[in-house]
């Protein structure tokens, strides 16, 4: 029989590629040195789209292949897949939701105590001998402050439930108030950073959160304030949080997103009081291991005819 024929829009580790390789002819289109030239070759007979969250796939290439039935997305954020369009054309879209949340979640807590505690600095502190002639500088407590966070989803969620074990007082912000949550709910973004000493990002991207954390926002924060972003660079006024940094009208940040990554702006690479992660905080072989299985389930559910696991569309 023959078997579908598949795109794939960026690489995925060697456990799903050989996979996906024994189950379906793939087109690697990251390969392509002419990428256009590459569709018109193959797009007739494509009918499925391996993608990644921040990849996606565009209401443009999702035209040139006619014979399109399904994205399936190796991340939980679609918002650089043109939803709009694959609901109109009636291309079913799965993403990979649950699995990752908790890696993801200890990230946000890993980098607030990293940039709050200071660990790179003083592991670079021993390293550089300087404690040989000083004790480091004194650092920021985590547990006991208050902690905003920005969007409650799954992700808030666990977040919320780490840092309650760090006894911190925690709110939140969102477009609707979660009555199950034994959390505080502030209805207002500004008053939520006013109030809070650490404020955590965790929204899903998009237009409607595009720069949602900008230069008021990080006023209101202060300059006792961290923030931590592990949602989509998207989320945050880039500019304005560099300004922020460079003038200390914040205290620091932690970083697993930017707005044009890896190509990140290089202001960023001469701050002491901001920490940076390669968008990693789901890379663990664990997660990459379930997400990348998710994947391959929706897209052999689709092929059977059966219920999709996650579906999006």
């Amino acid at each position: 029989m023959t078997k579908p024929e598949i795109l794939m829009m960026g690489p995925y580790p060697t456990w799903d590629l050989e996979d996906l390789e024994s189950n379906y002819t793939v087109h690697k289109l990251w390969e392509a040195p002419d990428r256009a030239a590459f569709l018109r070759q193959v797009g007739d007979n494509v009918r499925a789209i391996a993608t990644r969250g921040e990849i996606g796939a565009s209401a443009e290439l999702m035209t040139a292949l006619p014979r399109l039935e399904i994205v399936s997305c190796y991340g939980v954020g679609t918002d650089a897949i043109d939803l709009s369009h694959a609901k109109a054309n009636g291309i079913r879209v799965t993403n990979t939701p649950n699995v990752l949340t908790a890696d993801v979640a200890d990230i946000g807590v890993g980098l607030l105590l990293a940039v709050a505690r200071q660990i790179p600095q003083a592991d670079k502190y021993v390293r550089d001998g300087r404690w040989r002639n000083a004790n480091m500088r004194l650092v920021t407590r985590v547990h006991g402050k208050k902690v905003g966070i920005v969007g409650m989803g799954r992700i808030g969620v666990e977040v919320a439930k780490r840092l309650a074990a760090f006894d911190c007082p925690i709110a939140h912000f969102d477009i609707a108030q979660w009555d199950d949550l034994p959390y505080t709910f502030v209805p207002d973004l500004m008053a939520l950073a006013e109030q809070s000493e650490f404020l955590i990002v965790t929204l899903a991207g998009g237009a409607s959160t595009q720069k949602i954390i900008n230069a008021d926002v990080l006023q209101a924060l202060g300059r006792d304030g961290i923030l931590i972003n592990i949602s989509r660079g998207s989320t945050v006024d880039e500019a304005a949080l560099l300004d922020a940094l460079e003038h200390n009208i914040i205290k620091g940040a932690g970083l697993d997103v930017f707005w044009n990554e890896p190509n990140i702006d290089e202001r960023f690479l001469t701050l002491e009081n901001v920490i940076l992660q390669p968008h990693h905080a789901s890379g663990t072989v664990e997660t990459r291991q379930a997400m990348g299985k998710l994947v391959r389930d929706n897209l052999a559910a689709h092929f059977a005819q059966q219920p999709l696991l996650t579906p999006v569309i």
